[in-house]
């Protein structure tokens, strides 16, 4: 990106009142759009992206009051990748967080479990892929080792208490693998990387548990599925902000979280607590 663009961007920032912040996307991506077009990829117009950008700032107000460039870099992100953001389907979400480092609100990306479904088929390599939640009345069971075995049989009616979540995969070429989470085992992991629950702050945990809880296991389990590199490094983009626009977003340095980051649980039209049961 050029220095002249760099600091015109610097100035927009500068400039940018909480009052008027909706104004300045709005203007910022006006302004943007020569290289929006450069960095969009061929199935995206720069009018469609406008289009979503502002929807997406409407379903949810609280992205009004971040950096601005942040808020594009998420939108960019998400295009790249081929996931609308903030939307019934759930592929993605744009989640504002207050950096403890930067002293101010910044948008970051974070991958839906049926994003990450639908970038696992898009490599080509799984035939198929899947992740459930098990609840208290269901028949379930499931044994590890050289023969695994998974079985679950959903209740057809007062099925309870989410008790525990599994994902799978199998490849075109035969090879399969599941792994299995506790709600237990969920929480603990929840605690352990997410700073909002740490803290005890509202965050997509507490509005959307089983889609988390579904993205987590899903994770989990398609460490070990034989998937290209291209894969891993989409993954990679979860939970990430960052504040420049290029062609090739995924390989683009993320800004560094601080003590004190807190992120803001999503609103409006888009977040399902469980979509595909």
């Amino acid at each position: 990106m050029t220095d002249m663009i760099k600091q015109a961007m610097e100035k927009k920032n500068q400039v940018a009142k909480p009052k008027t912040q909706r104004g300045t996307m709005q203007e910022l991506i006006q302004s943007m759009q020569g290289e929006i077009a450069k960095a969009l990829p061929s199935v995206m117009t720069p009018e469609r992206f406008t289009r979503i950008a502002t929807s997406t700032l409407s379903a949810n107000p609280k992205l009004v009051e971040c950096v601005p460039m942040t808020f594009l870099g998420a939108m960019m992100t998400a295009a790249q990748l081929g996931l609308e953001p903030n939307t019934p389907l759930g592929q993605a979400y744009l989640i504002p967080r207050y950096n403890g480092k930067t002293k101010c609100m910044e948008c970051s990306f974070q991958l839906g479990y049926k994003g990450l479904i639908d970038l696992a088929y898009r490599s080509g390599e799984i035939a198929n892929i899947y992740a459930y939640t098990v609840y208290e009345h269901d028949e379930f069971s499931y044994e590890l080792g050289l023969e695994q075995k998974l079985r679950h049989v959903p209740a057809l009616k007062d099925r309870g208490e989410p008790v525990a979540f599994y994902a799978g995969y199998k490849t075109k070429d035969g090879g399969y693998g599941f792994t299995v989470m506790s709600v237990d085992d969920v929480r603990k992991h929840a605690q352990k990387y997410s700073e909002s629950v740490k803290k005890g702050y509202s965050s997509p945990w507490d509005t959307s548990f089983e889609e988390m809880a579904k993205k987590t296991v899903l994770k989990a389990a398609l460490k070990y599925a034989p998937l290209k590199t291209e894969f891993a490094r989409a993954v990679a983009t979860d939970e990430t902000a960052k504040d420049v626009v290029s062609s090739a977003m995924m390989d683009e340095p993320a800004i560094v979280w601080a003590e004190g980051t807190v992120e803001e649980a999503p609103t409006g039209e888009g977040v399902s607590a469980d979509g595909q049961e």
